[in-house]
Formats: structure tokens, C-alpha cells, sequence
């Protein structure tokens, strides 16, 4: 073997491992951005699930109690009121329940501090409606409540980037 085929061997060589190690470096990325795109839809999915069933719930308890199933409707916190033990009284740990989002984090206070459901929450917005279907700002009025909640979840930092979703639904109070 001549010095001239050693180097033409070695050349052809480190070719086909660069186009290799390209590959698998592209392969890697693509699957660190789709798992962390999935991260990012079941964290939406999670939340989200949660959120619209407490507001189906919201109001819930004694025939003909008269308590506000929402006291507080903004765009960013929202308290829902439910009456588990049926005495017409919402006063018990457990029956208010707030939602917000802390430090990117979706939190759920329901009296024993606000504790944390999902991460990587991006945004996370309220929109209220009347029994008309109007918007409203006032909590005894509200009938539907629209969710928009963003998710983000970080690509490893080798790789850099993130992926985002974004899931939106309305949910009608169903004891209002």
C-alpha cells in the first residue's frame, strides 16, 4: 500500500464519519424537539383538563344555596366556589379554589397552599361571558369562561430552543 491510497483511504474515511456524526447530530436534535414538544402538549393538556372540569364544578352543592360560583374573574386569576358538604355554605377547606400562574407555574390553592399542577406555563389568560354569550367583568354574571394556555417546554441546552403549544377551550358553568 503507497502513501498516496493511505491518504485517499483516510480522506474517504473522514468524509463518510463527518457525514455520519452530521447525521446523527441532526437526529438527536429532532428527537430532543419532539419530546419536548410532547412535554409541552401533555403539560397543556394536563392543565387544562383540570381547569375546565373545577369550573364545571363551580357552583355545584345545596338546592337553591345562594353563594357566587366565581368571585374573582380576571384575566390572569380566577376563584371558583363549590359547596362539597352540602350545608348551603361555602366556608369549609376545599371549597374555594383558586387558579394563577406563579414563576411559570400553574398553581391551584384550594386552602392548603397554592400548590403547583403544571410547569413551563407561558401564558395563561381568561376570558368570561354572560349568559348571552357577551364578555363580562363581573364574576356573578359569568356563565362561560374562555382558557387560552400556552406551554412551553426547553429543549436540553446542548441543543438549545424550546418548544411551545398553545390550546384554548370555553367551558359553561354547568350549576349557573
Amino acid at each position: 500500500m503507497s502513501l498516496t491510497e493511505l491518504l485517499v483511504s483516510l480522506a474517504l474515511l473522514s468524509t463518510i464519519l463527518a457525514s455520519v456524526f452530521t447525521l446523527l447530530v441532526q437526529g438527536q436534535r429532532a428527537y430532543a424537539f419532539g419530546a419536548a414538544r410532547v412535554e409541552a402538549q401533555q403539560n397543556a393538556r394536563i392543565g387544562l383538563e383540570r381547569l375546565a372540569h373545577e369550573i364545571r364544578q363551580a357552583g355545584s352543592g345545596a338546592p337553591g344555596a345562594t353563594f357566587a360560583a366565581i368571585s374573582v374573574a380576571e384575566p390572569a386569576r380566577l376563584v371558583l366556589h363549590r359547596d362539597l358538604d352540602v350545608d348551603g355554605v361555602v366556608a369549609a377547606q376545599r371549597e374555594t379554589i383558586t387558579w394563577l400562574v406563579s414563576t411559570r407555574v400553574l398553581r391551584r390553592n384550594a386552602g392548603g397552599g397554592a400548590q403547583p399542577i403544571i410547569e413551563g406555563v407561558r401564558n395563561l389568560q381568561f376570558a368570561y361571558f354572560d349568559a348571552a354569550g357577551l364578555p363580562t367583568t363581573v364574576a356573578a354574571d359569568v356563565r362561560t369562561v374562555r382558557i387560552d394556555l400556552t406551554t412551553e417546554a426547553r429543549v436540553p441546552s446542548v441543543l438549545g430552543g424550546s418548544a411551545m403549544t398553545r390550546v384554548s377551550t370555553q367551558v359553561r358553568l354547568r350549576n349557573r
